[in-house]
């Protein structure tokens, strides 16, 4: 078998490839491995948390909401550059002003879903979805 010279290149070549992109390969092996843990593990401690479901849809509601932006522009009268911050197209001079507003948009989306919650219920149960 490595007689053959073109088998014999092909070996070596994916021997080469194989030591370089092992410890890469070991590394991203070992993340997935310690997300996976800390995943399991916060789902054990939801279980004992009675405000676990508050987090997650502050969470869910955090993931829809675009980020702050932070761009520099030049101040009109001095002509220094300065940092802005653009929210949903709105620009604030403070970051705390940005964070602000943001955070009441979360805070809307989290109060949203918890008015459609009990409808949202009361439709599974028809279904016998919910048990």
């Amino acid at each position: 078998m490595f007689w053959n010279l073109t088998t014999l290149i092909l070996t070596l070549l994916a021997a080469i490839v194989a030591y370089w992109l092992g410890p890469k390969a070991v590394a991203a092996f070992k993340r997935f491995d310690a997300e996976n843990h800390a995943r399991i593990l916060a789902e054990r401690d939801d279980r004992r948390d009675a405000a676990a479901h508050i987090r997650h849809t502050l969470n869910v509601a955090q993931e829809q909401v675009d980020e702050i932006l932070e761009v520099s522009e030049s101040d009109p009268r001095t002509g220094t550059a300065v940092k802005r911050y653009v929210f949903e197209g709105e620009t604030y001079f403070t970051r705390d002003e940005a964070e602000k507003i943001r955070a009441q948009k979360i805070g809307d989306i989290a109060r949203g879903f918890y008015r459609e919650l009990p409808a949202a219920l009361a439709a599974r149960k028809r279904d016998g979805r919910l048990s």
